[in-house]
């Protein structure tokens, strides 16, 4: 039976957001519902939708003290299933607390709410003068609160690391409804626990980030965008690995291979980008205060293991090449909710798990199909399954069990959310799960915070 929300609290929760923004019917809750990928479904008691940090609060402390579990939630482009209500609590939806401010031309940085997609970043960067050093494919709809929760790495962690490495501060709201906040910008600050690094990646379960203070990069104008292919992974993945020595302007090195280029073609209708397809692929940009060009093309013809190359210079031509490697989740997608497994391998094994992983794939369930692409410099790979049920985790065990046994991780992005609870053992130890439980328990006493991801059960 199907649970509803106390009227009394309805009526606490619209006195503090107002009522258009207390959702209660199914077809209004639907977006909110429901996971990117669509394998992860929930039913929501509601979905709250807060303006700012004060009605966060208010919110958190009205469910801690009824006993009621949240959800918060930004653009919900998630993968794992880490920001849909599966077990019927409150989605607190923070697409409201989308502004930015306190944008300081001089010292690259500004500050922005957690409702704020990145591409609004990255655009009120440039305006400054500066870059935003985090770049998705879902940059429209991925939100910055999202992407502190996960950890987010997206295409350039090669040149400037993931979200945490962003972070100048953060505010968020606590498990008890207490704010905290420390949003100063300074570049040295020895003054305790780094709170925002803590909160960076803890996907929702010790507190609701409502804003954060970021450091922005360099602008870098001249760009240069080549696709290379090759005849095996691994000399893609070779290629890669002396085109990040020898470039040190590079800013993107993605991989994917003959299957996936080919689907891509066939759902968006591009032409393919040579005469004939080749197993493996590589896209580079490097990015640049001054033409990047002489220096990239001597790279380029350094490496002997190229079957064939594009370079493009002109900003719609270089779209174009990314669009071969951006098309891919939208082109998997049209095939059914993928299983999407994103790992990181070492580098040294990274050739070998792409080479392998199909095999090990099929031997799970033969009527499973494994795409494959991702960030070739830092052996992050995603794994996209099709042909399977959302349910069947058969595939999922092999997958983590055989990448946690060359020595990688689980998960390098995306984070553990629901889908990955099982085998968080693979890279974590037992004390290491303690530790993590002592820290929910210190911010989250009540145990309301998305409580059913990233934690497996006790």
């Amino acid at each position: 039976m199907t649970r509803t929300l106390e009227p009394h609290l309805v009526e606490r929760f619209r006195d503090v957001v107002g009522g258009d923004n207390v959702l209660l019917e199914p077809d209004a809750m639907a977006s909110y519902a429901i996971d990117w990928t669509g394998r992860f479904k929930g039913e929501p008691l509601a979905v709250v939708r807060p303006a700012d940090s004060a009605q966060v609060s208010a919110v958190v402390a009205q469910c801690k003290d009824s006993g009621i579990a949240i959800v918060p939630q930004g653009g919900n482009t998630g993968l794992v299933g880490g920001g849909v209500a599966l077990s019927g609590e409150v989605v607190v939806s923070l697409r409201r607390l989308s502004w930015i401010v306190d944008v300081d031309p001089k010292g690259g940085q500004l500050t922005v709410g957690a409702g704020t997609s990145i591409a609004d970043v990255r655009a009120a960067a440039s305006l400054a003068g500066w870059d935003y050093g985090v770049d998705l494919g879902s940059r429209d709809s991925a939100t910055m609160g999202g992407t502190i929760a996960t950890n987010a790495g997206g295409l350039q962690v090669l040149r400037h690391g993931p979200t945490r490495a962003q972070l100048l501060g953060v505010e968020a709201v606590l498990g008890t409804g207490s704010t905290v906040a420390h949003l100063g910008g300074l570049l040295k600050d020895n003054t305790g626990y780094d709170l925002g690094g803590l909160l960076c990646g803890s996907e929702g379960t010790l507190g609701v980030v409502t804003a954060a203070r970021v450091r922005l990069v360099p602008p870098a104008p001249e760009r240069v965008v080549a696709l290379l292919a090759f005849s095996t992974a691994g000399a893609a993945v070779d290629a890669a690995l002396l085109l990040r020595r020898g470039l040190p302007d590079v800013q993107a090195l993605e991989f994917f291979l003959e299957a996936g280029l080919a689907l891509v073609c066939e759902v968006t209708g591009m032409r393919p980008p040579f005469a004939e397809f080749h197993p493996a692929y590589l896209l580079v940009e490097v990015a640049a205060q001054h033409d990047p060009m002489v220096a990239t093309s001597e790279v380029l013809e350094s490496i002997d293991s190229v079957s064939d190359v594009a370079v493009a210079v002109d900003a719609q031509r270089r779209a174009q090449l990314w669009r071969y490697r951006e098309g891919h989740t939208e082109a998997i997608n049209t095939l059914g909710a993928p299983h999407k497994l994103d790992v990181t391998l070492p580098l040294p094994v990274l050739a070998d798990f792409i080479d392998e992983i199909p095999r090990v794939v099929s031997g799970a369930d033969e009527r499973a199909r494994t795409w494959l692409f991702g960030h070739a410099a830092d052996g992050n790979v995603h794994v996209n399954i099709t042909g399977v049920g959302s349910d069947d985790m058969t595939v999922d065990d092999r997958v983590l069990v055989f990448a946690a046994g060359l020595g990688g991780s689980i998960s390098a992005e995306h984070g553990i959310g629901v889908a990955k609870r099982p085998w968080l053992h693979l890279n974590r130890s037992v004390t290491e799960i303690a530790t993590f439980r002592a820290l929910k328990k210190a911010l989250d006493p009540a145990g309301i915070l998305n409580p059913h991801v990233l934690l497996p059960p006790l």
